[in-house]
C-alpha cells in the first residue's frame, strides 16, 4: 500500500547534519508514527514519503525552506531560569524546553546568569540542511478517530 493522504505511517530514522554528524535516532526505541497529508512531520520529509512502501529504506537532503526554516537572527528571548526544563544546571549550548501558550518548546541557551537565562528561539535545527535515512516500517489505513484527530494515535503516535 504506497504512502498517500490519510494514511498512518510507521518509520525509523537517522538525521545527519551538514558535517555527517548524526544529530537524532529513533532506532532502539519506537517507530515515528505519522498521519500523511496533514502536516505532522517536515514538509521535505512529507514529500519524500509519499508514494513510498512499507520496507522501503531510502535517504533524503531536506534544506532549512522544507525542514525547519531559516535561522532568525532576532530569536533571543529572556527567561527566568526556574521555567528552563530539563536540567538542574543550565550553560549555554545546552537545548532547554519551556512551556508556551503554543505547548512545549525547545530553545538553545545562549546565555545564563543568577534568576535568568537568555534562549534561542529558533528550532535547535533551524538553518541546517539535513540528511534523514528512512525506514518505512508500516503503513495502514487511518482510523476515523485519527482523521478527525488530524495525527496517528498508537504506539509512536500521539497519545490523549
Amino acid at each position: 500500500m504506497p504512502i498517500e493522504k490519510n494514511q498512518v505511517v510507521l518509520f525509523h530514522y537517522s538525521v545527519r547534519d551538514e558535517q555527517d554528524n548524526v544529530v537524532e535516532d529513533s532506532h532502539g526505541g519506537e517507530p515515528n508514527a505519522y498521519l500523511h497529508g496533514y502536516g505532522g512531520i517536515i514538509k521535505g520529509l512529507e514529500e519524500a514519503l509519499e508514494g513510498r512502501d512499507a520496507g522501503d529504506t531510502f535517504s533524503v537532503t531536506v534544506t532549512p525552506d522544507k525542514a525547519y526554516g531559516p535561522r532568525k537572527p532576532d530569536a533571543i528571548q529572556r527567561v527566568p531560569i526556574k521555567h528552563l526544563m530539563g536540567a538542574k544546571r543550565w550553560k549555554a549550548g545546552m537545548v532547554a524546553q519551556v512551556q508556551t501558550e503554543h505547548g512545549p518548546r525547545h530553545v538553545v541557551v545562549a546565555k545564563v546568569g543568577h534568576k535568568f537565562a537568555d534562549v534561542d528561539t529558533n528550532h535547535p535545527m533551524a538553518g541546517r540542511t539535513l540528511t534523514f535515512d528512512i525506514e518505512v516500517i508500516d503503513v495502514r489505513a487511518a482510523t476515523s478517530e485519527e482523521l478527525a484527530h488530524g495525527h496517528a494515535h498508537g504506539p509512536g503516535g500521539h497519545h490523549h
